[in-house]
């Protein structure tokens, strides 16, 4: 008993070591981690002194005997005594003086900048180095923020930024929460920061309730927003060897394991279990010599395996040959230039498709040849097998899996690379096929519409795939000019006559088709899923093109959806183009020249027994395994449940997975207790190989339950909107009521201002949101408002993909979805962010609306009768013309950087086109209410102020 209680000492002194605050950067050439000056200077100073006795006497104490004898103690007990000092100041911030709060807030900053030491890496392990950016700057928040920060973690876990007056001098506001400002009003807001600066995490709280009751009564979604291949400066290189998982929990080695040094052991946070060091590990691992894993700023560290290997990735064009000749010469040109920014050894496949589906044979340059599909018959995957004559490559897959194995990636044999070949093979055989591709030869009267398969032509790639590269990573590109009309998955007949379904027959059951169309699609999903195949759809057609029924396909697999009205239009040209970025000059050696784009990806999460898996939402589908469920799955399931860990086929940098969780724990737990996620990423990189990501990341718990405020500042309400809006729209999918989306948004909205609002009771003029709850209603607002739960006006191929981007994109991205940036141009001075409100429409202005699916720029009437009289070509107007430019170059930026490319719309006030910026702002100006300035909105929808007096009211009322 006596030792347990050691080991649970050691364990827990540990564990604030590794998640204190570490100000050093690391150097490879030094052995000691000397103490951070700056910041003990800081704890301990003068201006802080009465509060240190106040509320850290202990810690004091402890600092001040160890720095009596500094050469009889290790320097990292002094670190350690430094850290523990600063956290409880940290934990205390509410209560502290202003000076102290100053003076915390500034040597957070400047020890950013401290040159130290840390410990050095074994001489197993390539040795890393890591420098800190003075001026980094969050590349996903809805805010620009430019202060500085570390990127070391303080007890929490949390990134530490800095506080006060510095972040407020350093904010510059703009996107959807230019109001946020506000939420720098508390000194060390950004002491609580959220990971995400670090390993690409969000979470909607960032203090959790210790119990499941007091979790229900937070409301909001516990739970966060990964993204598993987000670049993260400062992150070394893949290192070149496997990682080391625990016997008992398969977590993996991490900066929060406790180490014994002497015994050559090492302590999971998650189970508790000793796990002993492999021998390379324990030949050299010391308190100064540390493994990439267990340097604490490495909480995010990846891994190439180095005894698996994919080989190249695997791409199959689909080509839909039903389109008018203009618009396959269009498409067939991206295609050509696109062959270009492959990598020379990526393999490609050409299927085309309209009455009948061709798989073309690559390797036959002599004479065109291509294997004909019937298209309005199914054909199931051995009977593609058979007719492409790759029934003995299959057999020969089958017998090189070794049983009860996981699937691995097979080589090609000879008959796959009939079909198959690489870029620098049949490059040339491809673009001469392309050059003599037709339109579709069979006859179309004028009062039908194309004979066009297009479930047959993805059920045939699917097929080939599946019997040449099961298991390796593989996307199938699917470009689509119009809706399908024979053979599985057609959505409507060939007669004209008949319209294609709408969101009012698809509600009242009158579209026989689409069921069994989901029903075929669905089946494909499973089988690309399984495959660890992608499918990608470019529906391009003014007409819907079946991308409802087909986006299981999409969304289950990691693919991407791209809506354009043509071949023709920069927005599937550009975006196709985008699909191939590659790696920055700037990036590592292993990544460079390389696709961004990733294959094969699975995500697991592994948790603290004190909490549970509940679900995850996003483009990911559950992972089957054999045996009983992983002991952190709980029973409550939120989006894809039952799993711990899920199946994401394709994935890039901006890929993003919502997880939740339910807290388990019925009982108070002990003060300091830590809580533990471990988000393990395994994918195939372009370069053919496999590699591991692995994120770990410690948080506090909030022991009180009544104190609230704790809870409160750890709200990120950026977050939470995106989480609970992915819920939504989960729910909407899944086919219940929008009317109860609605209702249970509602209540949420209610139950949490209730909860965390400041107010006396029935009294709504003392209704007050702190800074952390303050714009979180203004994103319901607008949510509810949004094209994702209101289908009047848009088609089920627009919802789906609109729904479709909302569940992959970041955080930052969905917020722009929800909630649109708004800028304003005027000869009053640069740009100002204005409110998404009618009242922000004056004439002589220029609005950019960027909503993420188009970017407009809107002239007031002034402006556009200047224009029209070109006085910005008269050189005495030069400042006209500059006012004109302005907007203009700000949305060529947005377009540039961001996949899918947005539609571009330039309008005037009062004309048809300005409909795309009225139909964002908020109606504070509307044909029942003309009073003030702003342009008048023909609505009966509430205003944002309407919605918010009803808010207050309701949430006051006893």
């Amino acid at each position: 008993m006596q030792r347990q209680q050691d080991m649970n000492t050691q364990e827990q002194e540990q564990r604030t070591l590794r998640t204190a605050v570490n100000e050093q950067t690391p150097n490879v050439e030094s052995h000691v981690e000397p103490e951070p000056a700056a910041l003990n200077d800081g704890v301990t100073g003068p201006s802080c002194a009465q509060d240190v006795a106040a509320y850290c006497q202990t810690e004091a104490n402890v600092l001040a005997l160890l720095r009596e004898a500094p050469d009889l103690v290790e320097p990292r007990k002094i670190v350690e005594a430094v850290r523990k000092m600063h956290l409880c100041m940290v934990t205390h911030a509410d209560v502290l003086s202003v000076d102290c709060v100053n003076t915390l807030s500034a040597t957070t900053v400047d020890a950013t900048t401290v040159d130290a030491a840390t410990p050095t890496i074994t001489a197993s392990v390539p040795t890393k180095k890591m420098a800190l950016d003075d001026d980094a700057a969050d590349d996903d928040s809805s805010m620009e923020i430019n202060i500085y920060y570390s990127r070391h973690h303080n007890g929490a876990g949390h990134a530490l930024r800095s506080g006060g007056a510095l972040a407020a001098n350093h904010i510059q506001t703009g996107g959807p929460s230019s109001v946020m400002t506000g939420v720098l009003s508390h000194p060390l807001t950004w002491v609580f920061v959220l990971p995400f600066f670090v390993d690409g995490v969000r979470f909607s709280w960032n203090s959790w309730p210790c119990t499941k009751l007091e979790q229900t009564r937070c409301v909001m979604p516990t739970g966060c927003l990964y993204q598993p291949l987000k670049p993260i400066d400062g992150m070394p290189p893949a290192v070149e060897y496997d990682p080391i998982h625990c016997k008992a929990c398969s977590a993996v080695l991490n900066p929060y394991c406790q180490v014994d040094f002497v015994s050559k052991l090492w302590v999971c946070p998650f189970c508790v279990t000793r796990n002993h060091f492999p021998p390379h590990y324990a030949e050299n691992i010391t308190q100064e010599n540390l493994p990439a894993e267990l340097i604490p700023q490495y909480t995010t560290l990846e891994y190439e395996l180095q005894n698996r290997q994919a080989g190249p990735p695997v791409f199959v064009f689909c080509i839909d040959t039903c389109v008018p000749e203009e618009e396959l010469e269009e498409l067939k040109d991206s295609i050509q230039q696109t062959l270009n920014q492959l990598p020379p050894d990526a393999l490609i496949g050409l299927v085309t498709f309209g009455t009948m589906v061709h798989v073309h044979e690559l390797g036959f340059p002599e004479v065109p040849k291509s294997h004909v599909f019937r298209g309005n018959k199914d054909f199931t995957a051995q009977q593609v097998f058979d007719m492409l004559g790759l029934a003995a490559a299959r057999k020969q897959q089958q017998q090189q899996q070794t049983p009860g194995q996981p699937q691995q990636p097979q080589q090609q044999v000879s008959n796959s690379a009939r079909f198959l070949l690489p870029v620098f093979e049949c490059g040339f055989t491809l673009e001469s096929i392309l050059e003599d591709l037709q339109r579709d030869p069979w006859p179309v009267a004028a009062d039908q519409r194309p004979q066009r398969c297009t479930g047959v032509a993805m059920s045939v790639c699917v097929g080939l795939l599946e019997a040449t590269f099961r298991g390796q990573g593989a996307r199938i590109m699917m470009f689509v000019g119009g809706p399908p009309t024979v053979g599985p998955g057609a959505i409507v007949s060939r007669d004209r006559k008949e319209d294609i379904r709408s969101h009012t027959d698809l509600q009242k059951d009158k579209a026989p088709l689409t069921k069994k169309a989901l029903v075929h699609y669905n089946d494909l999903a499973a089988r690309c899923v399984a495959s660890s195949h992608v499918v990608d759809i470019f529906a391009c057609s003014l007409d819907q093109s079946g991308v409802m029924e087909m986006a299981a396909c999409v969304q289950k697999t990691g693919g991407v959806i791209v809506l354009a009205d043509s071949f023709g239009q920069s927005v599937f040209r550009e975006s196709f183009r985008r699909m191939f970025s590659k790696f920055s000059d700037e990036a590592a050696d292993c990544d460079k020249d390389q696709l961004t784009m990733a294959f094969a990806a699975s995500v697991e999460v592994l948790t603290s027994r004190e909490f549970k898996v509940a679900g995850a939402i996003g483009p990911c589908a559950p992972l089957k395994r054999q045996g009983a469920a992983p002991k952190n799955v709980s029973e409550v399931e939120i989006g894809v449940g039952g799993t711990n860990a899920w199946s994401m086929g394709g994935i890039d940098p901006n890929t993003t997975i919502a997880i939740y969780f339910d807290i388990s724990n019925q009982t108070p737990l002990a003060p300091g207790k830590a809580r533990y996620i471990q988000l393990i990423t395994r994918y195939q990189h372009a370069s053919g190989r496999y590699r591991t990501r692995v994120t770990t990341i410690c948080g506090p718990w909030t022991v009180d339950p009544n104190d609230t405020a704790t809870l409160g500042r750890g709200f990120d309400q950026e977050a939470s909107a995106v989480l609970l809006a992915r819920i939504a729209v989960h729910r909407s999918e899944q086919g219940e009521e929008q009317l109860d989306i609605m209702r249970w948004i509602d209540r949420s909205l209610i139950r949490l201002a209730a909860r965390f609002a400041d107010y006396r009771k029935d009294d709504p003029s003392s209704f007050r949101l702190s800074p952390e709850f303050a714009i979180f209603p203004q994103f319901m607002f607008h949510l509810r408002r949004s094209q994702f739960l209101t289908v009047f006006g848009y088609s089920p191929d627009e919802s789906s993909y609109y729904r479709h981007c909302l569940l992959r994109e970041s955080t930052t991205n969905s917020l722009v979805m929800i909630q649109p940036s708004l800028l304003s141009y005027s000869f009053n001075g640069p740009p100002v962010p204005a409110l998404l409100d009618a009242a922000s429409v004056r004439s002589d202005t220029i609005l950019l609306l960027d909503s993420f699916f188009y970017v407009v720029v809107f002239h007031g009437d002034t402006i556009a009768a200047w224009r029209d009289q070109k006085f910005h070509e008269d050189p005495s107007h030069e400042n006209f013309k500059n006012l004109l430019e302005a907007p203009q170059a700000d949305a060529q930026l947005i377009m540039d950087s961001r996949f899918p490319v947005p539609r571009y719309v330039v309008c005037d006030q009062h004309k048809s086109q300005s409909r795309f910026l009225m139909a964002k702002l908020n109606p504070s100006v509307t044909h029942n209410s003309m009073d003030g300035q702003g342009e008048v909105i023909f609505t009966d929808d509430v205003s944002l102020k309407v919605f918010m007096e009803h808010l207050m009211n309701l949430s006051v009322k006893s």
